[in-house]
């Protein structure tokens, strides 16, 4: 998680916001303007203090509310290698993140990882806007597992990613709404080109 506040106005609603897709799990989160960002790769050292860092069943609210973020089950491998010839380590816990911005959606980045039963749970205390699910299959969930799990979820709108950046990850977004509409799933389906920007 990301966040700017250069110039972000306290208290102002939050009607606009933009998602942009930078390939696999990689997004940008902004709203009022860009003036606060949210993404999923990690608090800039300045910001990793306690206000700022949690664990899964935890909730932060950051920017004087109007930004909540919960950190929520993910199923996957954690390590990590500092080059080919370094041994892994473990890098912690795996996580998805429910992102909930005051006057605008709820976003929930299934972060990568594997279906699991209690993937409905996440919204049993958020309504659900935009998720971010992988479908790439092979190091994630597949097409039918990612259907499987928007069943369960229940999201407005739904948007792939972690596809298509390696020949070993098959799963493509035609196969993904092919499930979907095999499981009578009423989310929106919205496939982002890599760089592109939507307004939410």
């Amino acid at each position: 998680m990301f966040c700017s506040t250069a110039r972000f106005r306290f208290g102002e609603a939050m009607a606009q916001t933009q998602l942009t897709w930078y390939g696999q799990s990689g997004f940008r989160i902004v709203f009022d303007l860009s003036a606060a960002v949210t993404s999923a790769l990690g608090y800039p050292s300045e910001q990793a203090g306690s206000d700022t860092t949690g664990h899964i069943g935890g909730q932060l609210t950051l920017l004087d509310g109007e930004v909540t973020v919960c950190f929520v089950p993910a199923w996957h491998g954690s390590t990590v290698q500092k080059d080919e010839t370094s041994p892994a380590v473990p890098a912690g816990m795996p996580t998805g993140l429910v992102i909930g911005i005051r006057n605008g959606p709820t976003i929930y980045h299934t972060g990568d990882t594997g279906f699991f039963s209690d993937i409905a749970r996440v919204s049993d205390y958020n309504k659900i806007d935009i998720m971010l699910v992988c479908i790439g299959d092979h190091f994630t969930m597949g097409p039918v597992r990612a259907a499987d799990a928007v069943k369960l979820v229940g999201p407005e709108i739904v948007i792939p990613m972690h596809y298509g950046t390696f020949p070993v990850l098959t799963g493509t977004p035609e196969a993904f709404g092919e499930e979907l509409k095999k499981r009578g799933a009423k989310s929106e389906l919205r496939v982002m080109k890599v760089g592109e920007t939507i307004t939410l």
